[in-house]
């Protein structure tokens, strides 16, 4: 039955194009056309097949005992944003106070609640692509308009021109949305593009909303990746959005946090309150045994992630047929099939013929259109596996 025959149809012009003209996810299309396959292996989402750890569960069922089952704090109970203070103190080398983290309910409302902060509509958010769906979408539901900039494309990598960056500034630009290391292109921004970029905002006055999710991983023997913590003041107009979904194998759980200057803490809770009025306690618990206990489970996340890399980088340039290189960050491969234009069509066929789960690269808007996406956080003998069936599907 299509949409126009269901009860109601009649009724959808009438609703706020805001809605109605909030896209379809690509990936989502991909996923609902293989989920029931059996045997297939499915690398078209953005988690690994690690269930949330022990530790983090027992957290969370210590605080279910406990009757902690009512509403909190909207800014997120302060035990968990101390927390989140001593994390971010360690990880970035400089003291960060307990009042610029706010909690939310994933890192998908934190990158709403970031737009609604500063955007509206007639406002424009810039977007260096390809990029995740979910950034122009969360701009488009807010009213705004997302003003895509595509990367240069050389041998595979992704990289980012400043000038045709700033050549899409206009007066209504209201913001940069940068993820480094970014999904799907695992391209990582170094300290001097970041410096670089920062500039480019204090010189038109404009915001950046930062998506450092994935900076834990990274594949050149560092720690982390370069961030704008490292490069900022303290009156840079700099949001950060966050979540608890990659490194602590938490994608289920929705938790996430918002980092901004503390004095925006009431307009922040209030965007709260009118949305999910406050994160579970139970699952805030969680949170901080993840954030205070997960260093080794990070590790071994990060260990997984380097194996699986290798693998998947090697495995697809064996096949003579693919385009691609290996990742700077994040846990995922981008590629593109030499003489295949659609990737969507690709995808389809991938999971139909191969078993193989992908992300079409149509998905994450100019730039990406011939492109595949595959995520590597997963056992090696998976991720073997599937370099094998994707030879096959290619060679027939």
């Amino acid at each position: 039955m299509t949409t126009t025959t269901l009860p109601g149809a009649s009724l959808i012009p009438e609703l706020r194009p805001e809605a109605r003209n909030a896209p379809e996810s690509g990936i989502v299309e991909v996923v609902n056309h293989g989920r029931l396959k059996p045997g297939l292996i499915p690398l078209w989402v953005g988690e690994g097949d690690l269930p949330t750890p022990d530790f983090i569960v027992a957290a969370a069922n210590r605080s279910l005992a406990d009757g902690e089952t009512f509403y909190t704090w909207q800014r997120g109970i302060p035990e968990l944003r101390e927390a989140l203070a001593r994390y971010h103190t360690t990880l970035y080398g400089q003291p960060l106070s307990s009042d610029r983290f706010f909690v939310t309910g994933s890192g998908m409302q934190s990158v709403q609640i970031a737009v609604r902060l500063i955007a509206g509509p007639g406002d424009e958010l810039v977007i260096p692509t390809p990029a995740w769906p979910n950034f122009a979408a969360a701009i488009g539901v807010a009213g705004a308009k997302a003003v895509c900039v595509p990367m240069d494309l050389a041998q595979g990598r992704f990289s980012l021109d400043l000038g045709k960056l700033e050549a899409a500034i206009t007066p209504k630009t209201r913001a940069i949305v940068i993820n480094s290391p970014a999904n799907p292109t695992g391209w990582t921004a170094t300290k001097t593009e970041l410096t670089a970029l920062l500039a480019l905002a204090r010189k038109h006055g404009i915001w950046i909303i930062a998506d450092e999710i994935y900076g834990r991983f990274v594949y050149d023997g560092q720690p982390r990746a370069a961030s704008f913590h490292d490069v900022m003041e303290a009156e840079d107009r700099v949001l950060f959005v966050q979540t608890f979904s990659k490194n602590w194998a938490m994608t289920g759980w929705r938790i996430g946090w918002i980092e901004a200057p503390a004095a925006f803490g009431q307009i922040i809770e209030n965007l709260i309150q009118y949305s999910t009025s406050g994160s579970p306690v139970f699952v805030q618990r969680a949170a901080i045994a993840a954030l205070e206990e997960g260093e080794p489970f990070v590790a071994q996340q990060i260990a997984r992630a380097t194996e699986g890399r290798r693998i998947i980088a090697e495995g697809l340039k064996a096949t003579n047929r693919v385009s691609l290189a290996a990742p700077d960050g994040a846990f995922y491969q981008f590629f593109s099939v030499d003489g295949r234009q659609d990737s969507r069509a690709l995808a389809i066929e991938l999971v139909d013929n191969a078993n193989v789960g992908l992300a079409p690269g149509t998905a994450f808007g100019p730039g990406g259109e011939t492109g595949l996406r595959l995520c590597f956080a997963r056992k090696a003998s998976d991720l073997v596996e599937v370099v094998a069936r994707i030879q096959r599907a290619l060679s027939a």
